[in-house]
């Protein structure tokens, strides 16, 4: 055992963070002075140099792109898969929507393992788990295998999804995130641009299988990218879940009072970690009650055991969802995303039956959504930066997380009005060129309105960004599940005017309830925060 060693806090650069507003501060007392996104560590990942930050940005990047793109590389191929395998219409939803509800419901899973094991090694676990979907898919007989390994490969692909916000939140500041999180959501919006036009020329020159067979090439690309290049950005002392963790522990330790109430640490000095004892500082405000006595003997963070409990993936996805303000942000997100997803299905049948095209040319309609969604999101993180700066100044330096859905307001009053026209631009079979128009302007305004909000997620629950984003993977994959299910009785009912003037009324409502949080999101916060604290 190492022998006892009094505690130093070490000579680690510190970021200044953005302060908080004065009324938060005072209405949270002594917690609120906390900030857990910059307690000291070493090598610190907002301190590495633009090479490193970039190569992180880079692989993450690719990782979330190629998952989004094997969500959809499918969807030119249907007709051709259906062929083949003897399956119905129905089957072959249930291989889009299968895929949809693992990739939005797994990443709790990887997003609670990451808060305790690190970034690195779930993404290694779960590239490894994309390898095996994808070689299964190229190799499947029967619809009822294509099903369930289509359920494989998005559990392994959907780590990156859920994990890749929270690591840029490891590296990048809060005044960088508008602009790092509008060029990173790029690549996962590169992947459903590209992945019509891919899947429809493989299939149309080889067959439907040689889509997988792409995607098993990508999955062990993003597999060796996270082995050889990746470097861990993950720091428990900045981990609401691994402090959590260690709490329980030290007051699972017998307390005992010394004569000079002097604090010493029962571990080596380690240039690697963070000394105990600054972390219980951090802590001390939230979780250990002035009346108990000093700890005289503790142990270090390498002795914090995982247990059942450490890696529980829900009790962080109920914290998230015990807060109003993330709720309805949360169902703002989960609407987009299925409406998108509806979108790109349905609009894939309509080409295949009223136009007669074929995959490809499916594939480079489709293309225009994609590149719509691509420029919106660079263009809207640029905005929202440059939003939220000019409100902080105006503000005397102060912020709240709400700010950053200011920058949204630009997209409300347009992407209603461009669904109903794409409606009955659809509706009337008119040249398809207007679809695509239509279809580059839904891109760039719905996309607008997603990386505004899941920018505010992270914002709005630091120390938790990870789980935020896996309970908003959660819940938008759950209501792109329901969408693509839908989708087909109801476009056959309503006819794409019906159906798509329906979903510009659900966009209304989206606008709405981010408008609701952007105006009672600030005091709903606070009040979550004092019922946490008195919880303690």
């Amino acid at each position: 055992m190492a022998s006892p060693t009094v505690s130093k806090t070490p000579s680690v650069s510190k970021p200044q963070p953005l302060r908080q507003d004065a009324d938060t501060e005072s209405s949270t007392g002594a917690a609120s002075t906390i900030d857990i996104e910059h307690v000291p560590v070493n090598d610190d990942p907002r301190q590495w140099s633009p090479a490193r930050k970039t190569t992180t940005l880079c692989i993450v990047s690719l990782a979330t792109m190629m998952s989004a793109l094997a969500s959809n590389i499918q969807n030119p191929s249907n007709s051709l898969i259906e062929v083949d395998l003897h399956a119905t219409s129905s089957q072959i939803s249930w291989t889009l929507a299968a895929f949809l509800i693992i990739q939005g419901n797994f990443p709790l899973l990887w997003s609670a393992a990451s808060e305790i094991k690190g970034r690195k090694p779930v993404y290694l676990v779960a590239s490894a788990l994309f390898v095996v979907g994808s070689a299964a898919l190229a190799l499947s007989k029967t619809i009822e295998v294509m099903i369930g390994m289509r359920a494989l490969q998005a559990a392994g692909s959907c780590a990156a999804m859920s994990i890749s916000a929270a690591t840029l939140a490891d590296v990048y500041d809060t005044h960088e995130r508008g602009t790092t999180m509008g060029i990173f959501f790029a690549a996962p919006l590169l992947g459903p641009a590209l992945g019509p036009i891919l899947g429809g020329s493989l299939s149309q020159a080889f067959d439907w299988r040689a889509s997988f067979y792409f995607m098993l090439i990508c999955a062990a690309v993003v597999f060796l990218s996270f082995l050889v290049l990746f470097k861990d950005t993950y720091r428990r002392e900045r981990s609401l879940t691994y402090c959590s963790a260690l709490q329980r522990l030290l007051t699972s330790k017998e307390r005992v009072r010394s004569p000079n109430e002097s604090i010493i640490v029962g571990h080596e000095s380690n240039n690697d970690q963070t000394p105990v004892m600054d972390v219980e500082k951090q802590l001390q405000p939230l979780d250990v009650p002035d009346h108990i006595s000093t700890v005289t003997s503790t142990p270090g963070l390498d002795d914090v055991k995982l247990s059942l409990r450490d890696i529980n993936p829900f009790p962080p996805c109920f914290r998230i969802l015990s807060r109003k303000n993330n709720v309805l942000i949360l169902i703002a997100n989960g609407l987009i995303f299925g409406f998108t997803y509806c979108l790109s299905y349905t609009c894939s049948r309509t080409l295949a039956n009223a136009y007669d095209y074929s995959a490809f040319s499916i594939g480079l309609v489709l293309l225009c959504l994609g590149v719509g969604s691509i420029a919106g999101s660079v263009l809207s993180g640029r905005w929202s930066d440059r939003v939220l700066a000019k409100m902080i100044e105006a503000n005397g330096g102060k912020w709240h997380a709400e700010m950053r859905l200011e920058s949204s307001k630009l997209a409300m009053l347009w992407l209603p009005p461009f669904v109903v026209g794409y409606a009955w631009v659809c509706e009337k079979h008119v040249h398809v060129a207007v679809i695509c128009v239509m279809l580059l302007l839904i891109g760039f305004s719905s996309i607008w309105m997603y990386t505004s909000t899941l920018a505010y997620l992270v914002d709005a629950n630091p120390g938790r960004s990870c789980s935020a984003v896996a309970t908003n993977s959660s819940v938008r994959g759950s209501l792109a599940f329901v969408s693509v299910l839908i989708a087909v009785p109801l476009q056959d009912v309503l006819g794409d005017g019906g159906l798509y003037s329906a979903w510009a009324g659900v966009m209304v409502v989206m606008e709405l309830l981010v408008i609701l949080v952007l105006q009672k999101g600030e005091s709903w916060r606070k009040e979550s925060e004092e019922r946490e604290l008195n919880t303690k």
